[in-house]
């Protein structure tokens, strides 16, 4: 009996020890797996926050690197007597570039002494030296390039936050020093974007490759400089292109794990942490909710380890959706700063592309000298390859200005056998089945010709032995449900199939989206699909992608049906487009005079009389003058009022004139479309124009004979 009761109370005592046991054994296996993953996440998000650091300050200084260049073509051969009897021109001119830059407290142009010509903050410019500042001196013995200067403050009589300089050398033709183009960049603008981003225990900062702070989170007082002995300096000296440590700044004595980034050809790095205290409360706050189950009696052991695992679950979760998040939100940036770049240059781009294949038309067709004939006609093919890539980059933006046509389908492609031909290999055959009836389709030719070829240009390199493409167009019914019943309704197709390597499983949801691509580095940017996916979009069609039995991908487009036939289309002929025109009189509204020659002369090749106006306001005066006007033909993109806005008011007050809009790029381009301006796309050939006004013209009488 006595031997049963002690064996009775050992069991007992086991029991007792274990149920202790067991639950604290688990639970620092479960609390030190928790620190593990913990630190996990925390580097992760480290990271990941310095790689925003790092997106947001390549935009910033690639903005001030434009901005200066833009400056610096500015005044490229004006010496600083002409800057300065410009001054006030220039003063109004910077300052709408700080209007249009967050960053950006002021622009400045200084001579070689130091004294500042131009700045965007007051007219006159006061007479002070600044040659003393550190991004003057940087560029008096030699040129140093993009130079990032310290943090200052003002100096009288100018006021206002603190800033650090960026500069670049101005250079005469003789190659001599005359002076410099220096930006003022706000650290409280990074501050700002900093803080927002932030949370308890975060850390973010910019800093200079000598240590200056230029701006931090939490934010300093006064510039401070790193000590060249602490840890962040000798990390930078052995890894100087990125790299992480755990710190105690010798700065507030705050230790930190924090990760760094060299900005590309910038002596910046971008640095992202943590306090190890955040890290380490963290973990213990998760450990606290941890205990709360875990303190029960053994019936509830089950529980603490439910909720722990389903904790780690929710913590990987959570941070694969926010990878997910920040990497769309990456790749919306990316997009939008390119979508600005894009928006900005094109108008220009395109004005010079004019200018450029309007002057050597004008050379071709006055000069018969059969010597000049072929550098002629590679200056064309120049401008044509500038526009082919302009009208890229902005389809890739989504920003594209389509110039939609009621087109036959089956003989538009057929047009285009020779072009896709040219772009494949011999031993691809091309096949091309398309109907001999007329399938009316309103796109944009040109933007239907590159989407054809990125497609043929894919299933070529998918077919790297040889093979076959076909091209199916046609019509297919489809069932609409509407109030009672199904009725069937036609929508025209293109189905573009090759016999390659079609197209896994694993990627098909993502062969549209932008940058994406199976290809090499050196053979595909994955923008080719993606502008696809936009013209058809922007067509109101869709497309869809599928692999062909037997092998090979199948690429099919669907694009609505035009009540209206295709018109037929013929190339003008310039002795019987003074016939179409008659005498018809057209004012051209164009605020760049080498645009406007070209067009101007484009004009009296047709028989039109040309009247010129620079501006808005003053083809409003000429209205007002004139009663023999037929025709407005204004760019959209000028200082004051723009050429909408003079549309609006043509149409208004003069509904007998006609009005067509020219755009190399324009966010006001859609907005005019849908208004129903005529709208023609720069550079624009003779033959597009004399399209557009012998159109304009036939409404015009069309409407007046009703």
């Amino acid at each position: 009996m006595l031997t049963a009761q002690r064996q009775s109370i050992r069991l007992l005592q086991s029991v007792l020890v274990a149920a202790v046991a067991v639950p604290a054994l688990l639970f620092c296996f479960a609390a030190w797996q928790s620190y593990k993953n913990n630190e996990i996440v925390a580097e992760d998000q480290i990271e990941r926050s310095r790689d925003i650091l790092n997106e947001h300050a390549l935009k910033v200084f690639e903005a001030v690197e434009r901005s200066i260049a833009e400056i610096n073509e500015i005044i490229r051969d004006m010496s600083d007597v002409e800057i300065s009897a410009n001054q006030e021109k220039l003063h109004h001119r910077l300052e709408r570039m700080v209007n249009s830059s967050t960053e950006v407290k002021s622009f400045w142009i200084f001579d070689r002494v130091g004294r500042a010509l131009v700045n965007s903050l007051t007219y006159p410019a006061p007479s002070v030296d600044f040659s003393d500042r550190d991004y003057f001196k940087a560029h008096v013995e030699h040129d140093v390039g993009t130079f990032i200067g310290t943090v200052l403050r003002p100096r009288a009589p100018y006021s206002g936050a603190p800033f650090f300089g960026i500069s670049r050398r101005r250079i005469s033709a003789d190659g001599s020093f005359t002076g410099i183009i220096q930006v003022s960049v706000l650290p409280e603008y990074f501050e700002g974007f900093y803080a927002k981003i932030g949370r308890p225990g975060s850390y973010f900062s910019l800093i200079r490759a000598d240590g200056l702070i230029l701006a931090r989170y939490p934010a300093l007082d006064g510039e401070v400089r790193l000590p060249p002995h602490g840890g962040l300096m000798k990390a930078f000296g052995a890894h100087p292109l990125e790299g992480a440590l755990t710190v105690t700044s010798l700065i507030d004595g705050v230790r930190r794990r924090v990760s760094y980034l060299k900005l590309p050809e910038l002596p910046v790095y971008v640095l992202s942490g943590l306090e190890t205290a955040a890290i380490r409360g963290e973990w213990l706050s998760q450990m606290g909710r941890h205990l709360i189950f875990g303190i029960p009696a053994t019936g509830a052991l089950i529980i603490v380890v439910a909720l722990a695992l389903r904790r780690t679950r929710t913590l990987y979760e959570e941070a694969k959706r926010r990878q997910m998040a920040e990497g769309a939100l990456k790749q919306a940036q990316r997009l939008e700063a390119l979508g600005q770049l894009t928006g900005g240059v094109a108008h220009d781009f395109n004005n010079l592309l004019m200018v450029v294949g309007g002057s050597a038309q004008k050379i071709k067709r006055t000069n018969k000298d059969p010597k000049q004939l072929a550098p002629l006609q590679m200056i064309e093919s120049a401008v044509q390859k500038g526009e082919r890539l302009t009208r890229k980059l902005l389809a890739f933006s989504r920003r594209q200005s389509l110039s939609p046509e009621v087109v036959d389908l089956p003989e538009s492609v057929m047009k285009l056998r020779g072009v896709l031909e040219q772009s494949i290999q011999a031993d691809i055959a091309l096949e091309i089945r398309a109907p001999s009836k007329e399938i009316a389709v309103e796109v944009d030719p040109d933007e239907l010709e590159i989407a054809l070829l990125n497609l043929t240009m894919n299933a070529k390199d998918a077919m790297p032995d040889g093979g076959r493409i076909t091209i199916t167009i046609g019509t297919r019914a489809f069932a609409a449900k509407a109030g009672r019943g199904d009725s069937a309704d036609e929508t025209a197709f293109i189905e573009f199939s090759d016999n390659g390597i079609g197209i896994p499983d694993s990627i098909r949801e993502r062969i549209f989206e932008p940058f994406f691509t199976t290809k090499p580095v050196d053979k595909g940017t994955g923008l080719g699909l993606s502008q696809v996916y936009g013209f058809v979009q922007q067509s109101n069609g869709s497309i869809s992608a599928s692999n062909t039995p037997g092998g090979g991908a199948t690429f099919t487009i669907l694009l609505p049906i035009s009540p209206v036939p295709a018109a037929p289309r013929s190339a003008p002929l310039v002795e019987s487009a003074s016939k179409t025109f008659g005498s018809a009189t057209v004012l051209l509204v164009e605020d760049h005079p080498d645009v406007s020659a070209v067009a101007a002369d484009y004009l009296e090749q047709y028989g039109c009389k040309v009247l010129l106006a620079n501006s808005g306001e003053a083809a409003i005066e000429a209205l007002n003058k004139r009663r023999d006007i037929n025709v407005v033909l204004s760019d959209i993109v000028m200082p004051g009022m723009s050429g909408l806005e003079l549309g609006r008011l043509v149409r208004e007050y003069h509904p007998e004139i006609g009005v067509i809009l020219a755009s190399g790029y324009s966010d006001k381009a859609t907005v005019a479309t849908e208004e129903g301006f005529t709208i023609i796309r720069k550079p624009y050939s003779p033959d597009a124009l004399q399209r557009a006004i012998a159109a304009m013209l036939g409404e015009r009488k069309l409407g007046t004979a009703s």
